[in-house]
């Protein structure tokens, strides 16, 4: 199993344990709250939107990082194109930057 699915799977598994905020409106809200530990963002989301979502997420002391397509993200937690979406769960945090993401 390559990265990315080993990627896709680890986001799967952090959905289904309640443990990720996907939607621009319930990302922002998480990272407003002080709850999130990891911002993943689709490489192809638009320049504004990523823009956007970093100045949040480093005024909230925010992990970032680019991963996966707007479509590969969505497949990932089953459900429609995302363009972000925030682990709320440190272990999951962890587990998705240190085990499939390159620096």
């Amino acid at each position: 199993m390559n990265d990315l699915k080993k990627l896709g799977f680890a986001l799967g598994l952090a959905q289904k344990a309640g443990k990720v905020a996907s939607g621009d409106y319930a990302v922002k809200a998480a990272i407003k709250s002080g709850k999130v530990r990891l911002l993943l963002i689709a490489e192809d989301a638009a320049e504004n939107s990523k823009k956007d979502l970093k100045y949040l997420a480093d005024v909230y002391k925010v992990r970032v990082k680019e991963a996966l397509t707007r479509v590969e993200l969505g497949l990932a937690i089953g459900k429609a194109q995302r363009t972000a979406l925030a682990i709320v769960d440190s272990n999951f945090a962890e587990m998705i930057n240190k085990g499939f993401i390159k620096e």
